[in-house]
């Protein structure tokens, strides 16, 4: 049975808008043509402020802030956007993160963390902890609730929560009650049944996946790769915050995602987590009014809310 019809209905003509890209080819192209929609919201404050991070460079937080809550012992997400780690800035998930904002009356803090090829591992996960760090020092500042910092993100960003709660963990570093990694990208060996499997070319594909690997990797490509690079070769998962995961049936990242299901379940993590039939990668925002798109979101952002407010 061929890709596209094994994807429901509703969300099959979203596929026939997407650019159909080659890496490494067209990285430039897709970062220059990527739409840029800058979200207002009268009930979140959006504001950009600047820190340095680990190596001396200059790193953008995009933080969302609720305007009418009470400003003393809020939550907060960190939030990593997508983009394979080589695309993508927290812009992109403006509306997105206005909705966590509002739905689990926390502050959410996105970095625009540096991408690869230009800034190959550890760079990108680096500015993360950067911003754990810059979260957990303004908790007086700003009202957080130390005890209820949690961090998220999807795809790319997804595999870098994964990551970040990995290195907070073994640096002892701010404590996080939460991870919200969705459809999550962790494993550089593209070793799975579905790595192979999801070939069709306006989706993130196997090509896609790989040539972005050897990016973010850079020199490391196939030499001795640290868990903290790609967690599914994390051996100790024990210890980690509290998680829901999610991905697709026809997204390439599914059997590595199930494979890190069940060990962080035998490691004694909680999970819940979601397989949804008839979902390619990150279906909820190529074709967002369709219901399964809605559920999914809906269903994300609430499980982001309880954790926050238990």
């Amino acid at each position: 049975m061929d890709f596209m019809s094994r994807v429901t209905p509703e969300l099959r003509a979203g596929l026939l808008g997407l650019e159909v890209i080659q890496l490494p080819e067209d990285l430039m192209k897709a970062r220059t043509n990527a739409v840029q929609v800058v979200q207002t919201s009268t009930a979140v404050e959006i504001v950009n402020m600047y820190i340095h991070g680990v190596d001396g460079n200059e790193l953008q937080l995009r933080i969302y802030t609720p305007a009418h809550i009470d400003t003393t012992d809020r939550p907060a997400l960190l939030w990593i956007h997508g983009g394979g780690l080589i695309l993508g800035n927290p812009e992109g998930d403006d509306q997105l993160c206005t909705d966590f904002a509002i739905r689990a009356g926390c502050i959410v803090v996105s970095p625009n963390y540096r991408l690869a090829p230009e800034h190959p591992y550890p760079a990108g996960l680096e500015d993360c902890y950067s911003t754990l760090e810059w979260i957990s020092g303004e908790a007086v500042t700003r009202g957080i609730d130390l005890e209820r910092i949690a961090v998220g993100g999807a795809s790319a960003g997804g595999g870098l929560a994964a990551a970040l709660t990995l290195l907070t963990r073994d640096r002892k570093g701010p404590e996080l009650c939460f991870q919200l990694p969705l459809y999550p990208m962790l494993d550089h060996r593209n070793s799975t049944s579905s790595s192979y499997e999801i070939t069709y070319p306006s989706v993130w594909n196997r090509a896609h996946n790989m040539a972005a690997w050897q990016m973010y990797l850079g020199p490391k490509w196939n030499d001795d790769i640290p868990e903290y690079a790609s967690p599914s070769l994390a051996a100790d998962l024990t210890g980690l915050p509290p998680a829901y995961i999610c991905v697709g049936e026809l997204d390439l990242f599914r059997d590595e995602i199930m494979d890190y299901v069940i060990r962080l379940t035998r490691a004694g993590v909680k999970v819940e987590f979601h397989l949804y039939p008839g979902c390619y990668h990150a279906s909820e925002h190529v074709a967002p009014e369709a219901e399964s798109s809605q559920r999914i979101r809906n269903e994300y952002i609430e499980r982001l809310a309880q954790a926050l407010n238990p």
